[in-house]
């Protein structure tokens, strides 16, 4: 395979998104009272290594899904964005899928290695992926509800670090839920526009885990002031894009505010980071913004 088609395969992963993926196994952990061996590197118990495999585990995951979509967009590709990896020819359909199937194994083998509860949730993360992928996203109610759930699982799956904490914490997966939704509405106007209750339910949903965050956060340790900042940075990403898109209607900048949004994931998962073990594992977690951003210059994110 030469360095073009080598590429082209890197290009289905979305390695921005990753990344941001990434972010919700630290937040996971963060939540499951995990925090402290990061902060201070510490492996006692062998909890680092769960979280390396965890990284491991959601990069199989998130990669393979999103591989996955192109392969079942492609006529719809070949006409819209014909420019993508497989309508332009240089990656095929066979090997676009033969690699997603295998980096969604390995995300499920790679959450093995630490319970099974944590193979489970991997394996129901996959299920949800495909089904977005195949079905989801052409159903109007339910699609955006199947691409939240993705990502609720991949929260729970760094909370999976300790197994008995998933029933406990299980509800603090709506906020991925309900922003991620808010995106996969917000994103059905990338390419011909003109969809400004989705844009407005999109902001109202924001607003929704603006103050989700700032309850959970004065809620469980009282961190509402370590809190703040992240949730201000999170305002200042997401808000400003969305609103010109709601007043102009012009599908790049809805492509923009998409965008923004996928890429402040991180900064959701930062502030829920803070809210259970303080604002410098939150910034810990933030430093995975650039590496994103930078990312995002280099793929594309939609």
């Amino acid at each position: 395979m030469n360095t073009s088609k080598v590429f082209a395969h890197l290009q289905l992963t979305r390695p921005a998104n990753v990344v941001t993926a990434i972010a919700d196994i630290i937040a996971g952990f963060a939540i499951a009272g995990m925090g402290v061996y990061l902060t201070s590197f510490s492996n006692e118990s062998g909890h680092l290594i769960d979280l390396a495999w965890l990284v491991l585990s959601t990069i199989g995951l998130y990669a393979g899904g999103v591989a996955f979509n192109d392969v079942f967009d492609a006529d719809i590709d070949a006409v819209e964005r014909p420019e993508r990896p497989i309508p332009s020819g240089r990656a095929s359909i066979r090997s676009a899928s033969t690699m997603a199937f295998l980096l969604l194994v390995l995300g499920v083998l790679a959450a093995a290695m630490v319970s099974m509860t944590s193979a489970i949730i991997a394996f129901a993360v996959a299920l949800c992926a495909v089904l977005y992928d195949y079905w989801g996203k052409h159903q109007h109610f339910f699609g955006p509800i199947n691409m939240g759930l993705c990502r609720t699982g991949n929260l729970l799956l760094g909370v999976s670090v300790v197994p008995e904490l998933i029933s406990e914490y299980a509800f603090i997966g709506l906020i991925p839920l309900v922003f991620v939704a808010a995106i996969t509405m917000i994103s059905r106007g990338e390419v011909h526009g003109k969809n400004r209750k989705a844009l407005f339910g999109g902001l109202l949903m924001y607003i929704t885990i603006v103050a989700g965050i700032l309850l959970l956060a004065y809620s469980f340790g009282g961190k509402l002031i370590e809190v703040i900042p992240f949730v201000v940075l999170f305002v200042y990403m997401v808000f400003p894009p969305l609103v010109k898109a709601i007043q102009k209607q012009d599908p790049k900048l809805i492509g923009k505010a998409v965008k923004a949004a996928v890429i402040s994931l991180i900064i959701v998962n930062a502030s829920l980071s803070a809210a259970f073990a303080g604002w410098l594992y939150g910034l810990m977690v933030l430093i995975l913004l650039p590496i994103s951003l930078w990312l995002a210059r280099k793929f594309a994110v939609t």
